[in-house]
């Protein structure tokens, strides 16, 4: 038996719904898509069930013989009368069937628990609140992943790989949390099916617009504006084939404009952070579960620092994803093919401005062969892109590096599911860097062992490679720059050479090795605890040169490193309470054969709380919170000050020209900032309007207590400028 299950008010697919033949031990779980498989049903009729958390059951009876699979299309109606307390089922069902080492699914639920800064919840903000997880800060923040830099980091969006996914202001990200279905968040230690990579992936996944009726929002808040609509251009009906819908969204901010007048206390310019977002989609799908999705999206960020710099960057796309449900196998497919192209730009007023640029292909196609509890997945993946950066020397001369690359790879995973009792996920990559001519066999492993219903361990590891390097220093505490290259060769980067008298650095490849060890534990009802330790080994890293003293020197140079740590999890949710903290526990060690050091995201102690209360007739009051403690950041100091005068030629009027200040540094990163934390508070208020429209209010405030957070030292004035100070925000958002 195999089928699919929707949500009966709109057609999309609902997933983890949990199915059960009756007085049997048969049963199954609803993937992300969806989709379910149930093998060796007893042969006569049976009565199936299908439940979810928030809808009524279903009950199905089947007459199940020896010929064919049965297909279902079970839509599940959402329930009118709802109980005082419940039971996550899907949930802890995911726990059982599911190895979950290193990965936290978000969902838009989990994500409006948060204070929403700038009137909708946003997953960059959310993100942050993740074990493993570092943000450099509110301007201009990057996401460090267990060690790894952002350039490490791989985020997709429905397949498609998206170079630049978070604004200037760390606040927001390039996505609207109503049309995301779902996304995965892996901080290490991830399955074959992605590559390309050695930290993390983050995998987003869109929804279909509505299959039934048009419907969407209206947010409006006092520093951005964000308008969804969607809709069938071909009604879902249970007597016809296919249906065919749409979905469109736009968000965009006003902050630099808007900021003048809302909070004058943080300078005349304002907050220069303005940016556009863009996504349309459309959706064909037929009864079986079969679908084709067309998509696009154009992302926009804008900084302008008028006496300082102006820097921007636009990434843009379109592409199409497939998946096909076969009639009598049990089997699907699926795949993707799109289109992207990304470009920045950085002008600091001081040096001639610099630009990167990429644009390529994506391709996959992967198979996914159901046997029993069990699941084969086997597939191709093909990623071609161009690079181009420019930039100019001290002396003014133009300096352009460009490359065309394409990778290839294929994978195969097995999960096999032994009575629900021991789950094992063996897989193998093998990634072929064509322009580099390098191969890279790539062996991961995934494990869970149910101890008990309350108690599960877990391990994951694997071996990772990238050909992608950013030439953005480490060394910048913020950088807002990011430009990219494929790894360097030739004159462009030193030699090849033996890492701390031991390891040799092998090819053009960075390469990296994760450990990840766990246990999740449910004390009491409504609670889960989760504990990971985790090792990455860094065996080939390539870094900017920081030793550069002339323009024949290298760009870039060999590193290692490790990183290292732990992470404590507690979650608890209820009918009205709604509860995540988060500890992390840090060390993050790059060395380059000169100098052993902790690089500037090296975050020892990181603490997240995440709060939210509902009450009220339908729960329509919500009050959320979010404080944030982290300890201080690796810096340089400066160590003294003095004169130094560079000499232009022999007629150089040296007795009347100034001196230049110059400074010497102290040991690389050996001091540390303060700690940073911030308290962010927030207050929803829902109106009913009728069965289908809703009015929602809400207010909400950034570091209430106004903390002072550094964000840049100048170190010829001193100056300090700090984060964002404290911030108020409302807004109103209209549901149709």
């Amino acid at each position: 038996m195999k089928g699919f299950t929707y949500d009966d008010s709109n057609g999309e697919t609902l997933p983890y719904c949990t199915i059960q033949v009756l007085g049997t031990t048969c049963g199954a779980l609803s993937d992300a898509k969806g989709a379910f498989m149930i093998n060796k049903i007893p042969f006569g009729k049976q009565v199936v069930k299908v439940s979810y958390l928030g809808y009524e059951d279903v009950l199905d009876t089947i007459e199940f013989g020896k010929d064919g699979i049965v297909t279902r299309r079970y839509s599940l109606k959402p329930a009118t009368n709802r109980i005082q307390e419940v039971q996550i089922l899907g949930e802890g069902q995911r726990h059982v069937q599911e190895t979950r080492t290193s990965v936290v699914s978000v969902t838009p639920k989990d994500m409006s628990k948060m204070p929403s800064i700038g009137g909708q919840p946003d997953f960059a903000q959310y993100l942050q609140v993740l074990p493993g997880i570092i943000s450099t800060g509110d301007q201009g923040g990057q996401i460090y992943v267990r060690g790894g830099t952002p350039i490490q980091n791989m985020l997709l969006l429905d397949g498609v790989i998206l170079y630049s996914p978070f604004h200037s202001i760390g606040v927001f990200s390039v996505f609207d949390m109503d049309i995301m279905s779902s996304a995965d968040v892996y901080t290490g230690g991830f399955g074959a099916e992605f590559g390309g990579r050695i930290s993390s992936v983050m995998d987003i996944k869109t929804r279909d617009g509505n299959k039934k009726r048009l419907s969407g929002k209206v947010d409006v808040s006092n520093i951005a504006t964000q308008l969804l609509l969607e809709g069938p251009l071909v009604k879902l009906k249970d007597n016809r084939k296919t249906s065919l819908s749409f979905i469109l969204s736009g968000k965009g901010s006003y902050l630099q404009q808007a900021s003048k007048f809302f909070y004058p206390y943080v300078g005349e310019g304002g907050l220069p952070y303005n940016f556009l977002d863009l996504y349309g989609k459309m959706t064909l799908a037929t009864q079986n579960g079969t679908k084709l999705n067309l998509f696009g999206f154009r992302f926009d960020d804008k900084v302008n620092y008028s006496s300082i710099a102006d820097y921007g960057w636009t990434n843009w796309g379109v592409g199409a994803n497939f998946l096909i449900v076969p009639g009598d196998v049990p089997t699907t497919i699926e795949g993707s093919l799109a289109y992207s192209k990304y470009g920045c730009t950085l002008d600091d007023k001081l040096f001639q401005p610099k630009s990167s640029s990429m644009d390529g292909f994506t391709f996959n196609l992967a198979f996914n062969y159901y046997i029993g509890k069990s699941l084969l997945n086997v597939g191709i993946e093909a990623v071609g892109y161009n690079t181009g950066y420019r930039y100019f020397t001290r002396f003014g001369s133009e300096v352009f590096l460009e490359d065309h690359t394409t990778d290839l790879s294929v994978f195969a995973k097995f999960k096999y599911n032994f009575r629900n009792k021991l789950l094992v996920e063996p897989s193998f990559r093998l990634q072929y860097y064509y322009s580099l001519g390098e191969a890279s066999p790539e062996p991961r492993l995934a494990i869970k062992y149910n101890v008990s219903k309350k108690v599960r361990l877990k391990l994951a590891a694997g071996l990772y490679s990238q050909n992608m390097v950013s030439v953005t220093s480490d060394q910048d505490v913020v950088s807002l720059f990011s430009g990219f290259i494929s790894s360097p060769i030739g004159n462009s980067i030193l030699p090849a050479y033996t890492l701390n008298g031991s390891d040799t650095v092998k090819g053009h490849l960075q390469k990296s090795q994760h450990i990840v060890l766990g246990v999740e534990y449910d004390p009491i009802p409504n609670v889960l605890i989760n504990v990971e330790g985790y090792f990455k080994n860094f065996s080939q890293l390539i870094s900017v040169n920081r030793y550069k003293m002339f323009d024949s020197d290298p760009e870039f140079i060999w590193e290692k490193g490790k990183a290292y740590g732990g992470d404590v999890t507690v979650k608890y949710e209820n009918k009205n309470f709604y509860v995540w903290l988060v500890y992390s526990l840090g060390w993050v060690k790059r060395n380059d054969d000169v100098i052993q050091y902790a690089p500037h995201f090296d975050r020892r102690h990181n603490v997240n709380l995440v709060a939210s209360y509902s009450f009220g007739k339908r729960k329509s009051w919500e009050l959320n919170l979010r404080w944030n403690f982290g300890s201080g950041f690796p810096f340089t100091q400066t160590q003294a000050y003095y004169p130094h005068y560079d000499p232009t030629g022999i007629n150089d009027d040296y007795v009347s020209n100034n001196e230049d200040v110059y400074f010497l540094l102290a040991d690389f990163n050996n001091a540390r900032l303060p700690s940073y934390h911030r308290l962010d508070l927030g207050a929803k208020k829902k109106f009913f309007l009728g069965e289908r429209h809703s009015l929602e209010l809400s207010l909400s405030f950034s570091n209430v207590y106004n903390y002072h957070n550094i964000f840049y030292v100048n170190r010829t004035t001193n100056d300090i400028i700090y984060q964002l100070p404290f911030l108020y925000y409302f807004g109103m958002t209209w549901r149709f």
